[in-house]
């Protein structure tokens, strides 16, 4: 009896290898590729703040932009496809003066103190974020709802997104001041990942901020306490409370943190935890970017639901 041939599924088409150079170097990477991507091939450290690796571009914090040869403007590196024959320099003078000067913004308005990459950047671009006056004080009359223009002795407006630390529930706290408004926790939030949606951008210019609807409290709104917004956090705006209180009782340390990895025990999808632990202590619970299940996003229970393993004595 002869075997039945079954159908195969036909082969991939081959991916087109698109040619291009940067800083003169040349390189190929595959066709659908963005420009940031031939630079990491090449080894080239390209800024980003608002850009995640789980996550469709925003092209919000504008710190990425290249030179394009032939384009009128600086084109953002996260987001820009390659093509053909593009000849990108990716550290020129109006480069580095653009990149300068994004980061003098962000770090005249808001706290980057906890924001690593930042640091970093202010001393390679030699900004001075001081030169555009200091932060303005905290407004009592404002509340918490808003962002804040505050006044200034001289009259003057003083932009800031100061705004009191939000703790209204038990599992993480807001701290707006360090926002930088990339929109990823609101892409993680929304039709990215969770479906959710039970945070937006409220307000414009100066008063934009990070809201729930109505600025209801987290209990009140659409939240599930899944995390995957303190996941794309880069600035410390979202963060675990138990970090929040140890940051505050100066006692928060990563070089004394172990990360062990382990899988989620609470339902049978396998979800990869990476469990950080100071003191015999979980302190905080992510997961890998790269994991092919959670793609660094998990629920409540794997990111929250470690008390019971080393409670606080």
């Amino acid at each position: 009896m002869n075997p039945i041939e079954l159908p195969m599924a036909p082969p991939a088409p081959a991916t087109r290898l698109i040619s291009l150079t940067i800083d003169e170097q040349p390189v190929e990477v595959p066709e659908g590729s963005t420009i940031l991507d031939a630079c990491r091939k090449l080894g080239i450290d390209t800024p980003t703040l608002c850009y995640g690796e789980t996550l469709m571009p925003a092209n919000a914090c504008r710190i990425c932009v290249v030179e394009l040869e032939g384009a009128r403007t600086l084109v953002p590196a996260c987001s820009r496809k390659v093509e053909p024959d593009m000849a990108i320099r990716t550290d020129s003078e109006r480069v580095r003066l653009s990149r300068k000067m994004v980061i003098e913004f962000l770090a005249s308005s808001v706290d980057l103190s906890i924001t690593p990459p930042a640091q970093d950047y202010l001393e390679r671009y030699d900004a001075e974020p001081g030169r555009y006056g200091p932060p303005a004080p905290p407004d009592p009359r404002r509340d918490s709802r808003r962002a804040g223009h505050h006044d200034r002795p001289d009259g003057q407006t003083a932009a800031t997104v100061h705004q009191p630390t939000k703790i209204d529930n038990d599992l993480y706290v807001r701290d707006y001041s360090k926002c930088i408004l990339c929109y990823k926790c609101v892409d993680a939030c929304g039709d990215q990942w969770q479906n959710t949606f039970a945070i937006t951008v409220a307000g414009r210019g100066f008063d934009a901020r990070i809201s729930t609807e109505y600025a209801n409290p987290l209990p009140d709104s659409a939240c599930v306490y899944c995390g995957n917004c303190i996941a794309v956090c880069p600035t410390g705006a979202l963060m675990f409370k138990s970090e929040h209180e140890l940051r505050d009782a100066a006692t928060w340390d990563e070089a004394r943190q172990t990360q062990t990895e382990t899988i989620c025990p609470y339902c049978g999808v396998g979800c990869n935890l990476t469990l950080h632990v100071q003191d015999n202590q979980i302190v905080k619970v992510t997961s890998p970017a790269d994991h092919d299940i959670t793609r660094g996003n998990l629920c409540i229970k794997g990111r929250f639901g470690f008390q019971h393993v080393s409670p606080k004595p």
